[in-house]
């Protein structure tokens, strides 16, 4: 492969949202701005604090269909957080993410 095209990865489409944020290392806030992810720490068995590059912390719950699962799932978002700098390199990859049904990780051991 490129180094301009990541090679295509593939995971389920109905995964853990706390497994795909220690994975991919990004969060869509509400405003639509997409935040890269220094820290993840868990708040009991459905909740953890997420702790952003610019130092934005997130309160959120392990849910499959939730905002933020969907917005990280179809990568929608309205820009990218100029204090976080996500390099490029991130970008191209999460751009070359795909999520389907029946094929791919299921991104589980990871917590």
């Amino acid at each position: 492969m490129s180094k301009d095209k990541p090679e295509v990865r593939y995971y389920r489409k109905r995964v853990e949202l706390f497994a795909l944020i220690d994975k991919i290392k990004l969060w869509p806030s509400r405003a639509g701005v997409l935040h890269g992810i220094k820290a993840v720490e868990a708040r009991g068995e459905d909740r953890a604090r997420l702790t952003t590059h610019c130092n934005l912390v997130f309160i959120v719950g392990n849910s499959r269909n939730s905002r933020a699962a969907r917005w990280l799932r179809n990568k929608w978002f309205r820009e990218v957080c100029p204090q976080c700098a996500i390099p490029e390199w991130k970008l191209a990859k999460f751009d070359a993410t795909r999520f389907r049904r029946g094929y791919g990780s299921t991104l589980e051991g990871g917590r």
